[in-house]
């Protein structure tokens, strides 16, 4: 007789894991990819500063759209938690809030950008060229905010719905439809800079067309009376401080991540340009460990929403420790991938003897964080799906002032490895952090308890 209770031997439960990860695995891997293909169309230009200018107005938006990412993580829980309750009305009303708040999101950020452009893009540095043609990205690009934010509110709402599928076609269909455009109004119209971000544009409003599609018949399924009373639903003011509350304490703990990723290449840079040069290579394959992940903990998002949604504590038992077990051997594979292949896969990224060996040097804290990320990256996405923001929040503000900062402090004779230590800092407090929260809260109850 098996040791392992029957729910864990169940092959169909693995499977309800694998469909919604995997999908999200696939659609996440088309993302650089497409940064490669815009290095390779801008590339093709005559002067660098075509390629310098955009990275740094790619970088400028990617970073303003990644901030806003709490827009999806919300709406994934909220949906998710409805879609367990069976309840057509929050289903509707969580979609029609998330939506408007990204709408009214995206309009702000266009009248916050365009009239500072010129000082937001000074503060990047760089040649005269380059920040002019960062310009030019940023000017053209910023217009696709409202249906950039739109699509991550579809997005969060349809994997609430238990449907990863219908996201990575969305995101694989948008990122095809870039890739082409880049080629046709770069190398084919010769639009330059401009054409590289018009091509984004557009490629974001396709995409909300699709999305407002895909959205709109599952809409058709939900009853006649679900949409009775919808506008007044809309504006009661409980349920959208409850929304504007979980949107502020995720973005704080994004800020807070991004700062540590920021520092971590600010301060390399300060060690050298051969620093920052390895710590960039690393952070690349850093990437890699998320794309995997990742996953996961979408999926961990959508499978405990709907838990607690139904009320079933045994079932929300179950959900975590099947996608923590699944994610562990999935960290597991890259630890021993980067410790078989790590020197080799820096090799291919770079040609530079002094980069590789100073990557080389730090190599090691790449093999061991899958296994001291896969927590965070886990309960991020349990605590997603609970709607339980407050508590991520506090978690990573202990993990960067208690954790990542101290530990760089403490270690700068090591150099670089400083970097690498506060980062591993960073990632196991958030783990253990969380971890013991999530223990307190399902064995007290209250876990189960977080949709209100």
């Amino acid at each position: 007789m098996s040791l392992l209770p029957a729910w864990l031997r169940d092959p169909a439960r693995h499977g309800a894991v694998f469909a919604l990860a995997l999908p999200m695995v696939f659609s996440n891997i088309t993302t650089p990819l497409l940064g490669l293909v815009d290095t390779w169309v801008i590339g093709h230009l005559s002067q660098a500063w075509f390629l310098g200018g955009v990275s740094v107005g790619a970088t400028l938006i990617n970073l303003i759209f990644w901030l806003l990412g709490f827009l999806r993580m919300s709406t994934t829980g909220l949906t998710a938690q409805a879609h367990g309750a069976a309840s057509g009305r929050d289903l509707l009303d969580t979609l029609a809030r998330a939506m408007g708040l990204a709408l009214v999101m995206g309009v702000l950020v266009m009248a916050l950008v365009l009239p500072l452009l010129p000082h937001i893009i000074g503060l990047s540095g760089g040649s005269a060229e380059v920040q002019h043609y960062a310009g030019q990205y940023v000017a053209v690009r910023i217009w696709s905010a409202p249906a950039a934010l739109c699509n991550l509110v579809i997005m969060g709402w349809l994997l609430g719905l238990q449907d990863a599928r219908s996201p990575m076609a969305l995101l694989i269909l948008s990122n095809l439809i870039n890739m082409v455009l880049d080629a046709l109004f770069v190398l084919g119209l010769g639009w330059e800079v401009k054409g590289a971000a018009a091509a984004s544009l557009i490629a974001d409003y396709c995409a909300l067309g699709v999305g407002i599609w895909l959205v709109s018949r599952r809409l058709r399924s939900l009853a006649p009376d679900v949409w009775q009373g919808a506008l007044s639903r809309w504006r009661q003011w409980p349920a959208l401080l409850r929304l504007l509350g979980l949107n502020r304490d995720i973005f704080i703990r994004s800020l807070c991540l991004q700062l540590c990723f920021a520092f971590m290449t600010l301060q390399g840079a300060r060690l050298g340009d051969v620093t920052v040069a390895a710590n960039a290579v690393l952070l690349n394959l850093l990437m890699l460990i998320s794309y995997g992940l990742d996953g996961f903990a979408y999926g961990a998002e959508a499978m405990v929403g709907r838990a607690i949604g139904r009320r079933d504590r045994q079932g929300l038992r179950e959900v975590i420790v099947l996608n923590l077990g699944w994610a562990l051997l999935v960290a597991a594979g890259f630890t021993l991938i980067f410790g078989l292949a790590g020197q080799a896969l820096i090799a291919s990224i770079t040609s530079l003897p002094e980069v590789i060996l100073e990557a080389q040097r730090n190599l090691p804290w790449l093999v061991v964080m899958p296994l001291l990320a896969v927590w965070c990256f886990l309960f991020d996405g349990i605590f997603i799906g609970a709607t339980r923001a407050r508590e991520m929040r506090n978690s990573m503000l202990i993990a960067v002032f208690a954790g990542f900062f101290p530990v760089w402090w403490l270690c700068q004779p090591l150099g670089s490895s400083a970097l690498w230590a506060a980062m591993a800092a960073l990632m196991v407090g958030r783990g253990l952090s969380l971890g013991l929260l999530c223990w307190r809260m399902e064995r007290d109850g209250r876990l189960l308890a977080s949709c209100g």
